[in-house]
């Protein structure tokens, strides 16, 4: 039988003290880790809000498409690592588009996310971005809204052929 009012404490480094956030920009060879965090991130952080299905056409394979890393590098993106492992990861095009926004699942609900998007919105501040704007899933809609983005319009996207439910959301700086 189970007992109820335990709580466990969260992953904590030897010294007992949370493991330290690093934030870097992308550099060249970070295509692969930020892919397996998207794929992780779609196929097991997404599990409770989307069907099999729709994470498959999200997300069809862990491979790294031949333009992945470009894209990473052709925008402003942050990544996040602890003890030199990337676990999660932000893009903002030169527009103000977020793009991507992804926290690795085993990594999320311990600031990584805030992290990431506090570099954004000072880079966006910094080159004199007025509006920002995204596409949020499900899983990061509240996740915006808890930082002041509001949602414009619920929207379907297909994806290799399956509709997937997200967000328009913007913020003004």
């Amino acid at each position: 039988m189970g007992r109820t009012g335990l709580s466990f404490p969260r992953r904590r480094h030897l010294t007992g003290r949370p493991p330290r956030l690093r934030l870097r920009r992308a550099r060249p060879g970070d295509g692969a880790p930020t892919r397996a965090v998207f794929h992780d991130a779609v196929h097991r952080g997404a599990s409770l809000s989307y069907s099999p299905e729709e994470r498959d056409a999200w997300s069809p394979s862990p491979e790294v498409p031949d333009d992945w890393e470009q894209k990473l590098l052709s925008r402003h993106t942050v990544i996040a690592e602890i003890r030199g492992a990337l676990v999660g990861f932000m893009t903002l095009s030169e527009d103000g588009y977020l793009d991507f926004a992804y926290v690795a699942p085993d990594w999320t609900g311990r600031g990584i996310g805030r992290a990431l998007l506090q570099a954004i919105l000072r880079e966006a501040r910094r080159t004199g971005l007025g509006r920002l704007s995204t596409e949020a899933s499900l899983v990061a809609r509240p996740f915006f809204a808890r930082h002041g983005w509001r949602e414009t319009a619920r929207q379907s996207v297909i994806r290799h052929g399956v509709a997937l439910t997200n967000f328009r959301m913007e913020i003004d700086l």
